[in-house]
This record gives structure tokens, C-alpha cells and sequence, in this order.
């Protein structure tokens, strides 16, 4: 039998896709890593990803998993390959409400995630444009970040337990519902994040927040970056560590999102060179009341702090959101981000990390230093703010693969020499495999290999990324 008669033998023939339906397995959400995959298959179940995966091994065929495949670092390209899609296996199996965990299939989009638990007046609080078709499968083994990462962490931190389909198809239940494990090393942690080069995560126990009973949302001016972490800080001190969202966008980003959308305006009446979407959220009943003219107690807090901000100097000025509509808005302006993008030439995507007070110095050094690589370029800011993660998209003056080189390894200096991280949400992929080459350290990268040669000798689990 051939290969795909034996995986039309396994799963049916209706989840074995060739010839043009492949077309939407052989692109990514960027359009930069075209690719022909042998085969997309679309197992329902874990037993039939494990079959599936056995099979390959056997015949020494690469398997690239993909979920809502909207990744940006060419990850899922599958040259050659098995696409497994997660798509069939989209089930939320449980929410323990008391528990406050979700068990979730791996296919499982994450707005309809979001959906489902805030029927239970729970929130699960990963968040980012994308959700409307990223899968948990897929922020798994990216370890997605997003914007509230500031008060409930990376994906990392929401996950008790995980069930993996290992290179050799055997299933690892590591499907933990306990907060506190001590049993040795810990490889949940190992595969999260792992980009499916080490197995494919099939399904996962999720922790649940309560969902806040009230939100308070505003677009705040300030004079500096320093400002900004001032009202950050003293917000968090004043609240309780109520900030959910602490998002920068510079006058550049301004003008880029009223120049794309013909009905945008801007947050003020007039323009600042710095503008922070703020974000409180809180669970306390006596602040998510409604006062006698209406006003919800978390609003009214929120604008009395802000007015000491404005007596202090320290913000120019704000505008609160006074209803979900005008909420709905500011987060529309925000996650308007990754279209906006593409409005620009020959881009070029850096997605760093940086010590929270180093972010204004990385922009200052980053935006003269780059005139020395390529006088002609532009860029497109936007930033988590609050956990120091800033997308900083080079729009070069052309397209040239020795200039992009040039520019990530200029960025990726002064990124290193402000104790950050050239890759902060998005992984690595294809695309930051010089990036790990230059910059990991030589030991770590490594172990890693011996890791990844230990667990899939074979090299059959989406080969050719994450490790140079």
C-alpha cells in the first residue's frame, strides 16, 4: 500500500486531502512560506493522530501539525510532508467550574474557548487578535502571550496539564489537574512552547479566572515612556494589581490606523507622540456597582486616579471608555495591529522582549542605529507594554535578503546588550533560525538538539524549525 493508502485506510477518506484542496494547508497567515505538502490529514480523535504518526515514523515522513495555522514565524510550512490539522478534534470536554479548569481538545478555537466559559461567568484569559482562529493546540506549542499577559501570564502559566502525541506515536498522559507536582522533570513545560518539534499536544487542562464583574478602559497620553511606567506602577499599587492591559502605541501607529480606516479618529482631540491603552478589570462586587448617575464604581476609581495623574503632571490627558461600545473601540484600535502591517513594504518582523525600563532606550538606540544599516527604512511600533514584549516591524527600502539579515542582527544587538530577548510571543519558526543561531547561547542550543534527537531520532516532527 502506499502512504496515502494506508492513511486513507486509518482515518477515511474525506480527512485525507491532495491535489488543489491542499492549497490552504500550503501557505501560512503571511504569505511568506509557501510550501507543498504531500498530504493534510484531519485525524478526530488522539488515537488517530497517534496511528497517524506511528505511520509517518515508520516511513520516515515529516509531520508538521497545524491548527488555525495564523502563526508568523512560517512554523507550519510542510514541504514535502504530512500536515496533521487539528481542526476535527475541537471539543471542550469539561469546565469544572469549582475547579475552575477547562479540559480542551487541542482543535478547539480560542474565542469559542472564551465563549463557552463565560457562560460560567469564567474567564480563560488569553487573548490576542487572532483568537477568532487560533486553536489551543496551536498557543500551546507557541506559548502565546498576548495582552493580558501583565495580570495572568503566558500560556505556560495557564495550563495544569497536557496529553502529547510523542514522534513515535505513543500518547504521554500528562493530564494533570493538580496545581502542585513535584514528580520529577517537568515536561509540560518542555512541549509548551516546543513548536511541535517534539510532539503534538492533543489536548490540555486549562486554569480558569473568574470573570471580572467590571472593566475600566482608557486611552492615556503622557510625555515619555518613563510616564508611562510611573502610571503603571502606581496604577498596579492603587488597585491591587487590577491592570489586565498596559498597551503603547506611538503617534506613528496613530496616524498609520486613521490613514487605513477612512472612519477612525483619533483617541484625543489632538495628537501625542505617546498613547497607552489602559485596562483595569476587577471581581469586587462594590466596584463593578453602577453610583446614582449611572457610573460603575471601577470608572469612577479609575478617573479619580487618573485626575491625580493630570494634577502631577504626569498624563497630558485621557479619555475613559463610558460604555462597552466605546471599550469595543479602543481594543479595535489596538488589534488593528497585524493588518496595519501589512500596509507596509518588505517588512520585517521583531518580536523582542526587553526589561520594562530599557523599552525607551531600545527605541531611541534602534531608531538611529538602523540608518547606518539602511537609511531608507521605516518602521511600525506597537507594544505590551506592561510586560516589556514590543513587535517592532522594519518596513525595509527593499527587498533584499543580505539587508534583512543586517537589520534583525542589528536589533538583535542592541536587544542583547539591554538584557532582552529577540523572540518574546511569536517563537521561532523559520524565520528567527539565524536569530537562534547567533544569539542562543552554545550550550543550551545543545542540549536542545541532544533533546529533540533523544525523543524523535527520526527527525520526522516538524523538522527544520526552532533549532538551526
Amino acid at each position: 500500500m502506499t502512504i496515502l493508502q494506508e492513511l486513507t485506510a486509518l482515518i477515511g477518506e474525506k480527512n485525507v486531502v491532495v491535489g488543489a484542496d491542499l492549497e490552504r494547508y500550503s501557505i501560512d497567515w503571511m504569505k511568506q512560506y509557501p510550501s507543498q505538502p504531500l498530504v493534510a490529514v484531519r485525524p478526530a480523535n488522539t488515537q488517530e493522530l497517534s496511528a497517524v504518526v506511528k505511520l509517518a515514523n515508520r516511513h520516515n515522513v515529516a509531520v508538521v501539525p497545524m491548527g488555525g495555522n495564523t502563526g508568523l514565524t512560517g512554523a507550519t510550512h510542510a514541504q514535502g510532508a504530512i500536515v496533521i490539522s487539528t481542526e476535527r478534534f475541537n471539543k471542550v470536554r469539561e469546565i469544572r467550574k469549582t475547579a475552575r479548569i477547562a479540559i480542551v481538545e487541542a482543535g478547539v478555537i480560542l474565542s469559542n474557548l472564551h465563549n463557552v466559559v463565560e457562560e460560567q461567568d469564567l474567564l480563560f484569559p488569553l487573548t490576542f487578535g487572532a483568537r477568532g482562529s487560533a486553536t489551543i493546540g496551536g498557543v500551546l506549542g507557541t506559548n502565546a502571550g498576548g495582552s493580558n499577559v501583565l495580570r495572568y501570564g503566558n500560556t505556560r502559566d495557564l495550563v495544569l496539564g497536557i496529553e502529547v502525541v510523542l514522534p513515535t506515536g505513543e500518547i504521554m498522559d500528562l493530564m494533570s489537574e493538580l496545581h502542585k507536582d513535584n514528580s520529577g522533570y517537568n515536561l509540560k513545560h518542555l512541549l509548551i512552547g516546543a513548536e511541535g518539534t517534539l510532539g503534538i499536544i492533543s489536548a490540555a487542562v486549562l486554569k480558569l479566572s473568574p470573570k471580572p464583574k467590571a472593566y475600566a478602559t482608557a486611552m492615556v497620553a503622557v510625555s515619555n515612556l518613563d510616564d508611562a511606567l510611573k502610571v503603571l506602577n502606581k496604577l498596579q499599587e492603587a488597585t491591587g494589581r487590577s491592570v489586565e492591559a498596559f498597551e503603547y502605541m506611538p503617534r506613528s501607529y496613530i496616524e498609520a490606523h486613521i490613514a487605513h480606516f477612512p472612519s477612525a479618529r483619533g483617541p484625543f482631540d489632538e495628537m501625542y507622540d505617546v498613547n497607552i491603552m489602559v485596562e483595569l478589570g476587577t471581581t469586587i462586587d462594590a466596584l463593578a456597582q453602577t453610583d446614582a448617575q449611572g457610573k460603575v464604581g471601577l470608572v469612577n476609581q479609575f478617573e479619580a486616579i487618573l485626575a491625580d495623574f493630570f494634577e502631577e503632571g504626569i498624563v497630558l490627558d485621557a479619555v475613559v471608555a463610558q460604555n462597552q461600545a466605546q471599550r469595543t473601540q479602543m481594543w479595535e484600535r489596538r488589534e488593528a495591529a497585524a493588518e496595519l502591517s501589512f500596509n507596509f513594504p518588505n517588512i520585517i518582523n521583531n518580536d523582542v522582549a526587553l526589561p520594562l525600563d530599557r523599552v525607551a532606550e531600545f527605541l531611541e538606540r534602534a531608531g538611529q542605529e538602523l540608518g547606518q544599516v539602511d537609511p531608507d527604512f521605516r518602521t511600525f511600533v506597537v507594544s505590551h507594554l506592561g510586560d516589556g514584549n514590543i513587535h517592532y516591524v522594519v518596513s525595509a527600502s527593499k527587498k533584499d535578503p543580505v539587508l534583512k539579515n543586517a537589520i534583525m542582527e542589528k536589533i538583535e544587538d542592541i536587544v542583547l546588550e539591554l538584557g532582552g530577548s529577540f523572540s518574546a510571543e511569536h517563537g521561532i519558526g523559520l524565520s528567527k533560525l539565524s536569530s537562534m543561531d547567533r544569539r542562543k547561547d552554545a550550550v543550551a542550543l545543545d542540549v536542545m538538539r541532544r533533546i529533540k534527537a533523544a525523543l524523535d531520532p527520526n527527525n520526522i516532527m516538524n523538522p527544520g524549525k526552532v533549532l538551526p
